[in-house]
């Protein structure tokens, strides 16, 4: 009993650290310009204002960015389901030549810091005249080992007299895959979209490389480039902050009990 009651307090502690300061930078959010330089920094606005939002969506164009980032984040995410969890349930219950050397191939992939494969991507994507499009920001997460890991380990609790019983009645290896393979992986498709649409919502690196028009940018470039004309603009920059953290942090709340159901699930299969 007190040990339970040690861990949970423990637990407790951490999220308080964790949620000072996502609640300071919100509260920086409403203040006036120049406030929080003070020093002390207050806690809480004197007066709140949504001046600082209001300068974002209105004299620096957030809006346009922010549609960027959503729009590339949802393609990216249902890309990323559509090629993962085929691949992954293919590596899990089909037999083709070769099948197991070709996955622990990909799962060796994963050694490979992801930096070091920007260079021949962006060759490639120069090749084939992808460069400042968003076709060519949405090339990186078409498919992911991780994700191919992640739906494989996930399908193989998949019974495989099931689906044979499913083929001895008649049925197409899609109309299997449609009608029993997709409703069985539910929570890590729910899991697996999260992880798509949080890659690409935070991704700074690659749209950075890719894309030259401002018009194009992303949220998360567009936020650095607000931090290094305004960088004393303080509550101006957590504004921003806040705009790129909420959205992600709404999908992951709405979620989270798929989202952690998922991980739990694919972390005891085969």
């Amino acid at each position: 009993m007190r040990r339970a009651v040690a861990v949970n307090a423990l637990l407790a502690l951490l999220g308080v650290a964790t949620l000072v300061p996502l609640a300071w930078m919100a509260s920086v959010s409403l203040m006036a310009p120049g406030e929080a330089a003070h020093t002390p920094p207050p806690l809480w606005p004197a007066h709140a204002t949504v001046a600082n939002y209001a300068a974002l969506f209105g004299q620096l164009d957030m809006a346009r960015y922010l549609a960027n980032s959503l729009t590339l984040a949802i393609l990216a995410t249902l890309l990323s389901l559509g090629f993962n969890v085929t691949a992954g349930y293919a590596f899990a219950k089909l037999e083709f030549r070769g099948r197991d050397r070709l996955f622990r191939l990909l799962i060796a992939a994963l050694v490979i810091p992801a930096q070091v494969a920007m260079i021949p991507l962006f060759l490639l994507c120069k090749e084939l005249a992808l460069v400042n499009s968003f076709v060519g920001v949405l090339v990186p997460n078409l498919a992911t080992v991780f994700g191919i890991f992640l739906v494989r380990q996930y399908a193989l609790s998949i019974p495989t007299e099931m689906l044979e019983a499913a083929r001895v009645d008649g049925a197409g290896e899609w109309r299997i895959f449609l009608s029993i393979v997709l409703p069985a992986l539910t929570p890590i498709l729910i899991t697996l979209a999260i992880f798509a649409f949080v890659t690409s919502w935070s991704d700074f690196l690659w749209p950075l490389i890719i894309l030259n028009d401002a018009d194009k940018q992303t949220l998360p470039v567009a936020l650095a480039n607000l931090s290094r004309e305004h960088v004393q603009d303080i509550e101006l920059m957590m504004a921003g902050a806040v705009v790129t953290l909420v959205p992600v942090l709404l999908l992951f709340l709405a979620l989270q009990r798929f989202y952690i159901g998922g991980l739990l699930a694919g972390s005891v299969k085969g």
